[in-house]
């Protein structure tokens, strides 16, 4: 008897989950066996401090866990690559002449482990909440809301939106400690694709200076 009780109320509790429980669990799984991953995207940067919102797309292209690539195709020429090793941030529509060489982790260049900052372990990471449904270019997408429960970690606050029926990030908008707002739309995505050898090589380009991380700091 107590057999038969248990499995109604099982399922009685699963039915309780709510549309953002199911959707941040079918990213979960979507995104668990993926070792590689080539993408395009178009990015808005929102900076309070200066007043200025910032607009760019390219493409993306990664293998986990620390080697991805960023190439800007507006602005032409930008590019922030990790070779596992160091993080490069090349942005001579903005800064050129220069290169900043930092070491894998968080800093000018970012995480930019996407799929590990928002899909791994998110119950033990973040308090989820649900924003409500929402669609883009016709796709019904279930928006969930990403709080931080820890200190370490590489934004304050973070909305993404998850096709329910499949798990795939469509979009995702996340507030940075500094106040800096990104909001990136993934227009394309495949997983678990083939890279080449010297696709997370840098290679920097004659007369332009390498600064280390650590020097940006000391001016501080």
């Amino acid at each position: 008897m107590r057999l038969l009780l248990t499995i109604p109320l099982v399922a009685t509790l699963q039915g309780q989950a709510s549309p953002a429980d199911r959707a941040i669990d079918a990213a979960v799984t979507a995104y668990a066996d993926i070792r590689t991953a080539r993408a395009t995207f178009e990015q808005t940067i929102q900076n309070p401090l200066v007043g200025r919102t910032l607009s760019s797309r390219g493409s993306f292209e990664q293998q986990r866990p620390d080697r991805f690539v960023f190439r800007f195709t507006e602005p032409k020429g930008d590019v922030i690559v990790s070779d596992g090793r160091f993080v490069w941030v090349y942005l001579p529509s903005s800064e050129p002449g220069q290169v900043i060489r930092q070491p894998v982790g968080r800093g000018p260049g970012g995480s930019l482990d996407l799929i590990g900052e928002f899909f791994s372990n998110p119950r033990s990471r973040y308090a989820i909440g649900d924003g409500g449904a929402a669609t883009i270019e016709g796709r019904a997408l279930r928006v969930v809301t990403l709080t931080p429960t820890g200190k370490d970690a590489a934004f304050v606050r973070a909305r993404v939106w998850i096709d329910p029926s499949d798990g795939s990030l469509a979009q995702f908008e996340a507030e940075e400690p500094s106040g800096v707002t990104r909001l990136v739309r993934i227009t394309s995505f495949t997983k678990n694709v083939s890279v080449a050898p010297n696709a997370f090589t840098f290679q920097v380009p004659r007369g332009v200076r390498v600064v280390d991380s650590k020097e940006l700091t000391g001016r501080g």
